[in-house]
């Protein structure tokens, strides 16, 4: 249908109607007569005024001359191969198309991920020696309110502040490298790629570190009130050695096995709008554009992707508590 409509002049974007621009698509194939118009009416109002063969070859084309059972039984087959088709706007593999924005978007994943572990777990930990103090108390409140800002609004205000809104210009406004990337040294290169991503990254960590925080605080609680810590205690140990030499361990079991979820997590979640904001050519705007221009072979390879690295990555943070604690299995037990 947004095909057909191109050919025919109308705008059918997603924005079309809120601009006022090409028209009704209804009122343009209502003004086509003949018995062409009549007789491809009864298919869709995008369709008026075309020639019926051309039609017949559009739906051949793309598969709509099938019946739905067997275009659906040829999607799954081709779907378990990794066989997405080719894009309907672009004229590329999906699968290439997938493969070229991957790594930007893991790449933001990674260091959101990254940075988050690293404020959260020396800050659970301080907010765990520092139970019911002052400092735990105003560092949760900072908390749960970053946690409730939207990404997308505080990327918002870091481009007003910081990217020549209205304020500073210090960051880059889009894009993951510069214009003159190629000519640099490594070392320039290097120095490019981190100027540029620190706005997205900073917005996509400002509410992604809350829970890995808390779960921090806790898990050190619960092992702080433990006997072999009061046994260290007793031995003379300073407070450090009984915290990192003991503590640290056990409480951090649960806390890097959540490792690849919590990735995964920033990987699928924040990754639409912040590309989108930032002009970043990952996945998220990929699937961006897709639906706004209708590509369905992109649409659906990246909700395939994206559910499918779900479903592996929770069954790897699964395995990974058995790997890291070998008190714990999946074995039954009978009562």
């Amino acid at each position: 249908e947004r095909i057909i409509a191109q050919l025919q002049g109308f705008d059918v974007g997603a924005t079309g109607r809120f601009s006022g621009g090409g028209g009704d698509v209804g009122q343009g194939g209502a003004s086509q007569a003949g018995p062409m118009a009549a007789e491809s009416a009864s298919k869709y109002r995008g369709a008026q005024g075309l020639d019926p063969k051309f039609i017949a070859e559009l739906e051949k084309q793309f598969g709509f001359d099938k019946p739905a059972w067997q275009r659906f039984l040829l999607m799954v087959k081709n779907y378990a191969m990794f066989d997405f088709g080719r894009s309907y706007f672009r004229d590329e593999s999906v699968i290439k198309l997938i493969g070229e924005k991957l790594p930007v978007s893991m790449s933001l994943g990674l260091w959101m991920t990254l940075l988050s572990y690293s404020i959260s777990i020396p800050l659970g930990i301080a907010k765990a020696v520092r139970d019911g103090t002052r400092f735990d108390m105003w560092t949760s409140n900072l908390i749960i309110v970053g946690y409730a800002i939207p990404s997308f609004l505080f990327a918002m205000l870091l481009i007003v502040l910081f990217a020549g809104g209205s304020f500073w210009q210090i960051f880059p406004l889009r894009g993951l490298t510069s214009d003159d990337f190629a000519q640099l040294s490594f070392f320039g290169k290097v120095k490019d790629y981190l100027w540029h991503i620190v706005l997205p990254v900073s917005a996509m960590t400002l509410g992604a570190f809350a829970t890995q925080t808390f779960l921090t605080k806790n898990s050190f609680l619960d092992e702080i009130r433990k006997q072999y810590v009061q046994t260290a205690r007793m031995k003379g140990l300073t407070e450090n050695r009984v915290l990192y030499g003991h503590v640290f361990r056990n409480a951090m079991l649960i806390v890097i096995a959540g490792f690849p979820g919590a990735f995964v997590h920033a990987f699928l979640t924040g990754s639409v709008l912040i590309e989108t904001i930032f002009s970043l050519d990952g996945l998220g705007y990929l699937s961006f554009e897709s639906i706004v221009n209708r590509d369905y072979p992109v649409v659906f390879a990246n909700l395939y992707i994206f559910a499918l690295l779900g479903l592996v990555v929770n069954l790897i943070s699964d395995l990974t508590y058995t790997w890291i604690d070998p008190r714990i299995d999946f074995e039954t037990r009978e009562v």
